[in-house]
């Protein structure tokens, strides 16, 4: 049995989700089991990744919550936010005590930590408690510092230039 690592990949550049799924692609491909929960990220907005699953099937799952985050729709309350990542992370910690994947990314967990809608301390125990052979992705645009100890791999993904500061609007099958 391989020893699982921690991955962490944040920073204000594009690529974070890319580089996470570029990871669990090459798993897939060498008959992994492969689950990514992405905070932050609503069920109804749609994303190239999702597609890929409904082809992919059974071994790679993406599983999305139910809110917007305050930021992106003004209308979402962030006491309501914050007990659904609240349940979400609930639901993480318990496929992660299961043992059934060999790789699990938690998407965009360090904007729920920075946000305050999760806890450093919950992300921490449960990368203390995780199956010795799992292999754990977090990524997210901030750098949380209590984390450092606790990764093998850290990289920092920096915007040097962008088609949004031209006006280039999110392409479908690039950007989402």
């Amino acid at each position: 049995m391989e020893k699982g690592l921690v991955h962490i990949y944040y920073g204000k550049g594009k690529g974070k989700t890319s580089l996470s799924l570029g990871i669990a692609l090459r798993a897939w491909g060498w008959g992994k089991r492969i689950i990514v929960f992405q905070f932050l990220k609503p069920k109804d907005s749609p994303s190239g990744e999702l597609k890929a699953m409904e082809r992919w099937g059974r071994d790679f799952k993406i599983i999305r919550f139910e809110q917007k985050h305050p930021l992106f729709d003004k209308k979402i309350k962030k006491e309501k936010l914050k007990e659904n990542m609240k349940r979400a992370f609930r639901r993480v910690k318990q496929v992660v005590k299961e043992g059934k994947y060999d790789l699990v990314i938690l998407d965009e967990i360090l904007n729920a930590i920075e946000t305050g809608l999760i806890s450093a301390k919950e992300v921490i125990e449960l990368i203390r408690k995780k199956p010795p052979s799992l292999e754990l992705v977090l990524t997210g645009r901030p750098w949380i510092k209590e984390l450092k100890g606790y990764a093998d791999y850290i990289s920092e993904i920096k915007e040097i230039k962008h088609p949004f500061q031209k006006g280039i609007k999110a392409r479908k099958g690039i950007e989402f």
